[in-house]
């Protein structure tokens, strides 16, 4: 459709390019759309993940995407080593394998209220 309206020639007048607003107005609502719904949401949760790894430090308790709970040991650029257990089972982790921060130091635990 478009196409042909780029073929047609100029002496038949601007109706057939007012005809094509609604369309190339119904694509950029979609495209933003997209954007908003998308796009936006997922360079936020980077963001926030980025930012939750590059403030990791020692003492913090973590859980990986593998489901592995541990005490981070050391900080390195890249990596982490983690307490998992009593005996303090080491592991060396990469730090975009970290899910979330149970417990900051000197932050409280989080207790579960039941209702």
């Amino acid at each position: 459709m478009f196409f042909n309206l780029l073929a047609a020639p100029a002496a038949e007048g601007g109706n057939q390019w007012l005809q094509l607003l609604p369309t190339v107005g119904i694509i950029l609502v979609l495209v933003v759309g997209f954007y908003f719904l998308m796009i936006r949401p997922q360079r936020k949760r980077e963001k926030e993940e980025t930012e939750m790894r590059s403030s990791l430090s020692v003492g913090d308790e973590i859980t990986t995407t593998g489901g592995i709970v541990g005490k981070i040991l050391v900080v390195d650029d890249d990596t982490v080593v983690i307490g998992t257990s009593v005996d303090c089972t080491k592991l060396r982790i990469v730090k975009g394998s970290i899910a979330r921060v149970d417990k900051k130091i000197g932050e409280p635990a989080k207790t579960e209220e039941k209702k």
